[in-house]
């Protein structure tokens, strides 16, 4: 029963990614390139790091959308005795993610409210070329 919202979120997330990605794909400027950090928390805590990124952090990117942001995802996975949260945000190009993360644009940036809830996280995110993207 406790992994009833995890698994939710991951359905919502894919329902998400289903609208987004057709999106992405059929822009005049397509999203290149994924930007994925991951963070892991406790199960006590998970339901208040979703809180805080989902209302919080993802609707104050949305609302200072910097150019050449195309979408952002939230994932969960129990793991263990944790729950990893994974993001997921799609630009038009590099210089796009360093004109919203800055010239070191590889560190991870962890908002001061999420970082107590934190049990560890990815100290680096990873920057994926987006080769192939298809949504039916």
């Amino acid at each position: 029963m406790k992994y009833l919202a995890p698994i939710a979120l991951v359905i919502a997330s894919i329902l998400f990614l289903a609208n987004s990605a057709s999106t992405m794909e059929t822009s005049n400027n397509p999203a290149k390139i994924a930007r994925i950090w991951r963070g892991w928390t406790s199960p006590q805590n998970a339901e208040k790091l979703e809180h805080i990124l989902r209302d919080e952090a993802i609707p104050s990117i949305e609302k200072n959308k910097p150019d050449g942001l195309k979408g952002i995802e939230l994932l969960t996975l129990p793991d263990g005795n944790e729950v990893m949260f994974t993001t997921i945000m799609y630009f038009e190009s590099i210089e796009s993610v360093k004109a919203f993360a800055g010239e070191d644009y590889s560190k991870a940036h962890i908002d001061p409210a999420v970082a107590p809830l934190l049990s560890r996280f990815d100290k680096t995110v990873a920057h994926h070329t987006i080769k192939e993207s298809k949504s039916w």
